[in-house]
């Protein structure tokens, strides 16, 4: 059974500035291969969510040198909670900040 995907509103936020930030670093072509990767690892979680890293109460999924999705399980909803997608090439302790 597939669990669901609900985006929580820092997540929403977080994958609109990355999206930005690709587009201004690089370009268009990129964004579009940003939004394909995360659309793949989505549905791979749905199936799967176990698939990312365990740290604390939530799990970290790497999507790319760049970038990390951060996310929680709720199990009797069969659903995925999406925290936050961080670039990694930002600094750390605003991350922890955010979780």
């Amino acid at each position: 059974m597939e669990y669901k995907i609900k985006w929580l509103s820092n997540a929403s936020l977080t994958y609109l500035d990355e999206i930005d930030f690709i587009f201004e670093k690089w370009n268009f072509k990129e964004v579009q291969n940003f939004i394909l990767l995360v659309d793949e690892n989505l549905k791979r979680l749905s199936v799967n969510p176990k698939i990312g890293i365990p740290i604390k109460n939530m799990f970290r999924l790497v999507l790319s040198k760049q970038t990390t999705l951060f996310f929680s399980i709720k199990e009797k909803e069969k659903r995925i909670d999406l925290i936050i997608f961080w670039n990694n090439s930002k600094n750390p302790d605003d991350l922890m900040k955010l979780l």
